[in-house]
């Protein structure tokens, strides 16, 4: 696991896109689900595709991945975050993510859960 400082996003389908343009024209790294071919996915298959690349995770989807998250916990598995967003506009998702992305770290980020 490389260390890192800036979180790289990875925003499931669920998320607004436009949150992803916003967040790279502030200079951060963000994909998509659709980007990447991952639409359609189970929650199991996005935290693991998204550790594969050592990305935290962007959501609204609460529930099914706080259950994940301490899945991975029982199970001595590494996720690289979760973020989960309340249902807000994109533009209010953006500004809360990024206040969170110039205070956290990515090593911080390491098997948390953040809410905005």
């Amino acid at each position: 696991m490389n260390s890192s400082l800036f979180i790289e996003l990875y925003c499931d389908e669920d998320v607004d896109v436009l949150v992803a343009d916003l967040m790279r024209a502030r200079g951060f790294r963000a994909i998509t689900t659709q980007e990447v071919n991952q639409k359609a996915q189970t929650d199991e298959e996005q935290l693991a595709y998204a550790g594969s690349e050592q990305l935290t995770l962007l959501t609204h989807n609460r529930i099914d991945f706080e259950n994940l998250a301490q899945q991975y916990l029982s199970d001595g598995k590494t996720h690289f975050g979760i973020i989960i967003a309340s249902q807000r506009d994109p533009y209010e998702i953006a500004r809360r993510l990024f206040v969170l992305l110039n205070q956290v770290t990515a090593d911080e980020m390491v098997n948390q859960i953040r809410y905005i």
